[in-house]
């Protein structure tokens, strides 16, 4: 399973990020994604979903934690198969790797590499 997470590097605090993730394969068999993080230490923690409309004509929903609730932006391509996270106004707690994933994907799934973001002056 592929997941290529890519888009993270050193920000200063306030600047942005925009991440991206390919994730075809995954993407084919779920109607929701996320962007996870994880620093050293710590469990991975689910910042940012998405579950698309498809055909029942409804708009993506997306949904996001409080810490990041109008910093952060997922977004999909109309292909269902790359996840965006647009990351605004970063704050070094923002420090973190990045991945993406089905929502309902645990530890023992495939995570690939994700991208490392650091928020530094």
């Amino acid at each position: 399973v592929q997941l290529q997470a890519s888009g993270g590097g050193l920000v200063q605090p306030g600047g942005s990020l925009r991440l991206s993730c390919a994730a075809a394969e995954v993407m084919a068999s779920t109607n929701a994604m996320g962007w996870y993080r994880q620093t050293p230490g710590e469990q991975r923690e689910l910042v940012a979903s998405i579950v698309i409309g498809g055909s029942t004509g409804r708009p993506d929903k997306a949904q996001y934690v409080d810490s990041v609730k109008g910093r952060f932006t997922m977004s999909r391509n109309s292909a269902w198969n790359t996840v965006y996270l647009q990351m605004d106004n970063l704050r070094p707690e923002d420090t973190a790797i990045y991945y993406c994933n089905d929502i309902w994907a645990d530890s023992d799934d495939s995570w690939g590499q994700g991208t490392e973001v650091t928020v530094s002056s």
